[in-house]
């Protein structure tokens, strides 16, 4: 009888789960934010807690998973109206490589060792750090790898990351926060309502937070 009741409660929490993970929208592990990984951790303890004392009330554990749920559903919308907010929990990417030159001071901050950059390009096919312009190390904890040939191709380079200006890039393409401050007044876009602009083909991209929140 026990052991029945351990294998229904199981089955019943498989699919709870996986409508809460649903609900959550969550897609891996690697893209986790540390809000998402602690609701997560505490979800599974709950779920073992319940298996194991099988003769609790399976209300006892769906209550607190729901409001964890709810919980991570609310700090996801205020994450994404404010900026603070997002950059306290989630982090800010951190630059690993700039203009092909390896910023060993800020591996030391992040604890990210040569070995780990190393591991990093041979994963990506990648021989040599020459070859690359830049790398950032993302609030996930993954490197996205910037080649040389691909900044020189027809790849499009961050401008604006949520309202922020990428002075690397306005560098590269040989522009000034003068010659943006221009082109945004021109528009009649603020940098607050910039949600990302990117520069491609001698082009500027602008993607607004008003029109992603009508979508």
């Amino acid at each position: 009888m026990a052991i029945l009741k351990v294998l229904v409660r199981t089955i019943f929490f498989y699919f709870f789960i996986l409508l809460m993970f649903r609900i959550m929208g969550k897609r891996e592990v690697g893209q986790l934010g540390i809000i998402d990984l602690i609701v997560s951790i505490l979800i599974a303890e709950l779920v073992a807690i319940s298996i194991e004392n099988f003769n609790d009330s399976l209300l006892n554990t769906i209550i607190p998973i729901g409001a964890l749920v709810g919980l991570e559903l609310m700090l996801g919308f205020v994450s994404l109206k404010s900026k603070a907010f997002r950059t306290f929990f989630d982090g800010k990417p951190s630059i690993i490589i700039e203009s092909g030159k390896v910023n060993y001071k800020e591996m030391v901050r992040q604890r990210y060792t040569m070995d780990d950059l190393l591991f990093e390009l041979r994963q990506r096919g990648i021989k040599s750090l020459e070859n690359i312009d830049y790398a950032l190390l993302e609030a996930n904890g993954k490197l996205s790898i910037f080649q040389k040939k691909l900044l020189d191709s027809n790849y499009p380079l961050p401008l604006i990351i949520d309202g922020e200006i990428q002075y690397s890039t306005l560098k590269k393409i040989n522009k000034t926060k003068l010659w943006l401050d221009y082109i945004l007044r021109k528009k009649n876009i603020s940098y607050e309502n910039v949600f990302y602009c990117f520069y491609r083909n001698n082009g500027l991209y602008i993607i607004k937070r008003d029109e992603l929140m009508r979508n």
